[in-house]
């Protein structure tokens, strides 16, 4: 069996970047960006007030209550006219730029209107309430690096620096396909004998579109060598990268490996870990193709540990791994020493270490234990065995990723 780190280093190896080009920024999110990018001016641009209140010199309200003159009002996207001098204050909304001779702002709830100005009921020292210019970013500053994947909150921080087209790496498209006589499609009311509904083809939909990936679906082919050719050969000549799912197992007909041998240069593997030891990796021409299982937890976990970290790559990420922590077994978990096993865990946090505990059947056909857990406890191989208040290694499916490859795999 080939080990899972050596499976995974030997897909990210083959892995290339695709093209850099420059995208409206709302439909920049998901993506990685191609270069760095620098604040061509500080953020905020100007002092402005972080509150509704007025705007004074800290040394008047030493010995509060005190009364101010109210020489203006300072509206947000507004400029200050006047100086604050000993004695006065301005009227000023939240956002709105800090007035000349001013280091402070009073929050209205310390004030009360006073005939011809305020009264301040607290006293505060210079820059409260004050948000500096700069004091977000710098400019010149170095804002985000080559290989950051742009979030909801990374829009907003181009946006405020003016990158209205950042340069990311193109976002590919994924062709996905069934494969199997049996299956039948999700919307299929009575099942006739012998069938299943396709629950792999939505699932990976799902993920890839989560990942941010344009999706070809290309829905459930039969056992036909003449449609499964033809399915492939549009699913390479079409996409970025190709994903199947079933027909890699050893004693599963033969068909799917027929064809992709035929069709270009694929190698079946079986790696040392469970669920998902059966895989397939290669090329039909130059398009990377990703064969998973049938069952389909082992689907949700190739796709993790292979397709999900490879696609980032090819989009140029640098974090391609999720992220992983440490807890205690709730109860004893038993393994395969041969392999790295992932289970389907539940996490309980309570006054100590947190605990997991099964989310349920182990199997994997059981997806249901998979959609009730909140993470996989990772138990390497060479390890059959953890019991009850050993420690464990948690790997966080549903987070963004955090961990590098050279951090993973050592390269």
């Amino acid at each position: 069996m080939k080990p899972l780190a050596d499976a995974q280093r030997e897909i990210l190896a083959a892995m290339r970047r695709l093209p850099a080009v420059r995208v409206p920024l709302d439909e920049a999110g998901g993506l990685v960006l191609a270069e760095a990018v620098t604040a061509p001016h500080s953020v905020p641009p100007f002092a402005n007030s972080a509150v509704d209140g007025y705007a004074v010199r800290a040394a008047d309200t030493g010995a509060a209550p005190v009364d101010l003159v109210v020489i203006e009002d300072i509206p947000a996207g507004s400029v200050p006219a006047r100086i604050v001098e000993a004695g006065t204050a301005a009227r000023i909304m939240t956002g709105a730029s800090i007035p000349a001779g001013a280091d402070a702002v009073v929050m209205v709830e310390d004030t009360e209107l006073a005939e011809g100005g305020v009264t301040v009921a607290a006293s505060v020292a210079a820059g409260n309430n004050v948000r500096p210019a700069g004091g977000d970013l710098k400019a010149g500053a170095t804002v985000f690096a080559p290989g950051e994947r742009i979030s909801p909150a990374h829009v907003g921080v181009l946006a405020s620096i003016g990158v209205a087209e950042p340069l990311v790496v193109r976002r590919p498209t994924v062709a996905v396909l069934s494969t199997g006589d049996e299956l039948v499609p999700a919307g299929t009311a009575t099942l006739p004998p012998g069938a299943i509904r396709d629950s792999n083809g939505p699932m990976l939909v799902a993920m890839l579109r989560e990942l941010g990936v344009t999706v070809l679906d290309m829905g459930i082919v039969p056992d036909d060598e003449v449609l499964l050719r033809s399915s492939l050969a549009e699913a390479a000549s079409s996409a970025d990268a190709v994903v199947t799912s079933g027909g890699v197992s050893m004693g599963e007909h033969d068909l799917v490996k027929k064809v992709l041998a035929e069709l270009g240069s694929v190698d079946f593997w079986k790696v040392a870990m469970q669920p998902a030891k059966p895989f397939a990796f290669g090329f039909l021409d130059e398009t990377p193709l990703f064969g998973l299982p049938g069952n389909p937890v082992s689907v949700i976990v190739a796709f993790e540990q292979f397709v999900r970290p490879a696609l980032l790559r090819r989009m140029g990420a640098r974090r391609l791994f999720r992220p992983r922590g440490r807890a205690v077994a709730g109860e004893q978990l038993r393994t395969d020493g041969e392999k790295t096993v992932f289970l389907r865990v539940v996490v309980r946090r309570g006054e100590g270490a947190a605990e997991v505990f099964l989310a349920g059947g182990q199997g994997s056909n059981v997806l249901s234990a998979l959609a009730a857990a909140d993470a996989f406890a990772v138990v390497p191989a060479g390890v059959d065995m953890v019991e009850i208040g050993e420690p464990v290694e948690l790997e966080w499916f549903r987070g963004a990723e955090t961990r590098t490859m050279e951090e993973v795999l050592g390269e």
